[in-house]
Parts: structure tokens; sequence; C-alpha cells
């Protein structure tokens, strides 16, 4: 009989995936990307807890998706932002 080497790769972990998805949708997407990068950040934090105590694959993706989230949240607070002193400039006129 044949010798079988079965190496076992780690589980990527689900959340990881999630939170690179919704990262990058929060870049794409007009105003819910705001929304979209809140909840991928949140995955990305749970994902790197889960594959530290799991030993679970997906460490990469965790940061990527943390990485795109914080990006797109941080572009959308800013166009927020410049749209309320907008308003606010154009109403006290």
């Amino acid at each position: 009989m044949e010798e079988q080497n079965h190496q076992r790769q780690a589980e990527t972990n689900g959340k990881a995936i999630a939170s690179m998805v919704l990262g990058i949708l929060s870049l794409v997407i007009p105003y819910i990307g705001f929304v979209l990068g809140i909840i991928g950040i949140v995955l990305a934090k749970k994902s790197f807890n889960e594959i530290e105590q799991n030993e679970q694959g997906g460490r990469g993706m965790a940061i990527a998706g943390l990485t795109t989230s914080i990006i797109g949240t941080a572009l959308y607070a800013l166009l927020i932002i410049i749209l309320i002193i907008g308003i606010s400039a154009f109403v006290s006129y």
C-alpha cells in the first residue's frame, strides 16, 4: 500500500472573506459604503480572534478587509462632513 501524505490545509475563516468583500464594496458603492465599511471592520476584528483561536487561514483576507473597510468608511465620512458643511453654508446665506 502506498503511503498517502495528506496535509490538512487550514480552513479559511468565513468572516475574513465577508470582511474583504464588504471592504471592497464599501469603496465601490456610494452612500451605503459607509455602513458596509463599519460592518467590514467589525467582521475583520472578529475574524482575527477566530483565526487565532481555531488556527484557521484567511489572516491576509482579514487584513485586506480591515484596510479597505477603514478606507471606505473614512472616505464616506469625509464626504458626509463636506456635504453637511456645504448644506449649512448654503442655508446660512
